[in-house]
């Protein structure tokens, strides 16, 4: 998308997640795009006049580069035809999704303002993650899948993380010790490093960009494998309800 120029924004549905402002179209038509960054979930479409498009595929949403006569699908609800004859398509079946425009710093957008740091990132270390662990008598699971502490942390990747950690997900926050959020830490990044390398998770209807399902499934430990034996120790994985999520775990190899 870089250097590339919008020519017209259509919108066929604008009652996405919060609804497309009707002024959008006019904002954006003649911008070039800059360059394309993201924040979390959050897609940002940099333009040549300050301002930022915000994405969020939402569930089921996907982005498509298309030729100008492809047919459009049902649940294409925008399109951007550009300069060169391309389309850029928006199709979200669930309307889950949503599209927003700020002038300025993105950082400021409520959206993105309160977010923690990027789990793969620097920033994001024992010492910091100890700091948000300390007096907080939640537990532990919840915690580390709430953006404002870490962001992408979801609830497949929390249990997987704390499997390899040997930390339980129903442990009080501020009984996880410095050495042990050390761990969390490394557990983390080792875990959605090792999904990213292989396509992210299809539990059901997740592909990739190019069509493709994503094989981190096969490589779970705990997950979905309620009752199964664990494939460290043996012991039948545990199941519960935690934080309105399904939890998984080993008794015997998370304390």
């Amino acid at each position: 998308m870089v250097g590339k120029r919008v020519r017209v924004l259509r919108v066929h549905e604008a009652r996405l997640r919060w609804k497309v402002t009707g002024d959008l179209p006019q904002r954006l038509q003649g911008r070039r795009f800059e360059c394309v960054t993201r924040r979390a979930k959050y897609l940002l479409f940099h333009f040549d006049d300050g301002g930022t498009l915000i994405l969020h595929l939402g569930m089921s949403g996907n982005l498509r580069v298309m030729p100008p006569e492809s047919p459009r699908l049902k649940h294409d609800h925008l399109e951007w035809l550009l300069e060169d004859g391309t389309v850029l398509r928006f199709n979200d079946p669930r309307r889950f999704g949503s599209v927003h425009w700020l002038q300025g710093d993105a950082a400021t957008h409520p959206l993105l303002q309160h977010l923690g740091p990027e789990p793969l990132e620097d920033e994001f270390d024992a010492d910091y993650l100890w700091a948000r662990l300390r007096d907080r008598r939640i537990a532990i699971k919840p915690l580390i899948m709430n953006a404002q502490v870490v962001v992408g942390v979801g609830n497949i990747y929390a249990s997987e993380a704390l499997f390899v950690a040997g930390i339980r997900p129903g442990r009080a926050a501020r009984r996880v010790t410095r050495e042990e959020a050390a761990r969390l830490v490394q557990a983390i990044k080792a875990v959605l490093g090792k999904a990213v390398r292989v396509g992210g998770t299809t539990l059901r209807d997740y592909v990739g960009a190019d069509g493709s399902p994503g094989y981190f499934r096969q490589q779970l430990q705990v997950y979905e494998r309620g009752g199964e034996p664990c494939r460290q120790c043996g012991t039948p994985i545990r199941q519960r309800v935690q934080a309105q999520r399904s939890t998984y775990w080993c008794a015997t190899c998370q304390r």
